[in-house]
């Protein structure tokens, strides 16, 4: 299967010129084996740098692309952030052309990051289906603390080899199922933002993002049965995410409440106790189902206007008291300009049965729960390392740590 990104380029119905930077994605057995063939059908040469995770250069023995230059990051303790770059741009060469990320999704933020700072080409080679930001044009990193994105250089092609990617070990590509049954939320909460404020939304992105989702979850027996086809479909369905994003020119399509439950466990707030690390696209997927849960309580009232309350920003206490001060003063920073301020309690209350017609279209969280769980995936707080009893604190302080319009940020004007 290659998908020509270039299809997604230009004027759309909305108004806008969609731009895409990735021209293909190679999603076939064995295709890394022929990387020279593809770099070289879209017209990228020049001097090659291979980054590699341990486990990643492990996964891809045989079949290695050439490069004149390799990295291969330590895996244990590898994160996104200041430190792993630093590393990265510290040893790349100075006669480096293109980089070439052959991992997951760790391995291609930084690389992606480092390819903005040095100004070169980049190429996604995905070892795994485990997330959904192999194309995207920003690289998600936890910069001395606080989870963000930073501008990054989108792939120019995908390569994406099925014949090592469902060889990868099975909670990876789980962990990629997540990060796609997150945009449950993440699109509802777009559509609500356009309902309750005129928010832009475009159809088409809208569509693109609906059929990924709905293309992960129809494969979830196939990767119950190891099939060839449900790695390729889920595989798919990840990068169509990620070029939907480029569509847009940001993840709005693609986050929302639940990642913002996930960012909120990353940066590891003062009062959050978490005892063991677990994957992007894992918590993701387990704030999925909690987001439902809320939204489908707050969708049952029927009259939300006496539950509904004026506007009032971030106690500048509170929060530095939950993320502590050094991230407290970033989370208030984030949300200088409130996009919640410009919320009227009368927009919520005169659309609230548009709002509670897109809820009920959600599935609840105990079907997202038995569908992750058929798969021997996580979906409880306890399988993420975080408490029970912690959820409904990481759900109230989740909306701050981005400045983006969502239900559950909308619910700070709602006493329910």
């Amino acid at each position: 299967m290659i998908i020509n990104a270039f299809d997604y380029n230009g004027v759309c119905s909305c108004g806008k010129n969609h731009v895409i930077n990735t021209k293909a994605a190679i999603i076939e057995p064995g295709c890394l084996g022929r990387i020279d063939k593809y770099l070289s059908a879209y017209g990228i040469e020049g001097k090659y740098c291979a980054l590699y995770g341990e486990n990643s250069f492990r996964a891809t023995e045989g079949c290695h692309p050439m490069a004149e230059q390799v990295i291969i990051m330590e895996s244990e303790g590898l994160h996104a952030n200041e430190i792993s770059t630093a590393k990265v741009l510290s040893a790349l060469e100075d006669d480096i052309e293109v980089i070439l990320a052959v991992g997951s999704g760790t391995i291609h933020d930084i690389a992606r990051f480092c390819a903005h700072e040095r100004g070169i080409r980049f190429v996604s080679c995905p070892t795994a289906a485990s997330v959904d930001g192999f194309c995207s044009t920003v690289a998600a990193m936890t910069w001395y603390g606080y989870k963000k994105t930073l501008p990054a250089v989108a792939p120019e092609i995908v390569i994406a080899d099925i014949d090592i990617i469902k060889n990868a070990p099975r909670e990876l590509t789980v962990s990629g199922i997540g990060d796609i049954m997150a945009k449950y939320t993440a699109l509802a909460d777009w559509r609500i933002s356009h309902i309750v404020t005129g928010e832009y939304l475009c159809e088409r992105i809208f569509s693109i993002m609906q059929e990924a989702l709905h293309t992960a979850v129809g494969c979830i027996r196939g990767i119950e049965n190891g099939e060839d086809c449900a790695y390729e479909a889920v595989t798919y369905a990840l990068i169509m995410s990620g070029l939907a994003m480029q569509m847009m020119g940001n993840s709005r399509p693609a986050s929302g409440t639940e990642h913002h439950f996930s960012h909120t466990i990353e940066m590891g707030p003062e009062k959050l106790k978490v005892s063991f690390p677990a994957m992007h696209g894992e918590k993701a997927g387990v704030g999925t189902i909690y987001a439902l849960n809320e939204y489908k309580r707050l969708a049952a009232v029927e009259d939300i206007t006496p539950y509904l309350r004026k506007y009032s920003p971030l106690d500048t206490d509170e929060i530095t008291d939950f993320f502590g001060e050094t991230l407290g003063k970033a989370i208030l920073k984030e949300n200088e300009d409130d996009c919640l301020a410009a919320v009227t309690p009368e927009d919520i209350s005169n659309n609230w049965q548009a709002v509670r017609g897109v809820v009920a279209e959600l599935p609840n969280g105990a079907e997202v729960a038995s569908q992750l769980a058929a798969l021997g995936g996580k979906s409880t707080a306890a399988s993420i390392g975080v408490a029970e009893e912690d959820v409904p604190t990481i759900l109230h302080y989740a909306p701050s740590v981005r400045n983006r319009l969502t239900l559950m940020r909308m619910k700070r004007m709602i006493q329910l």
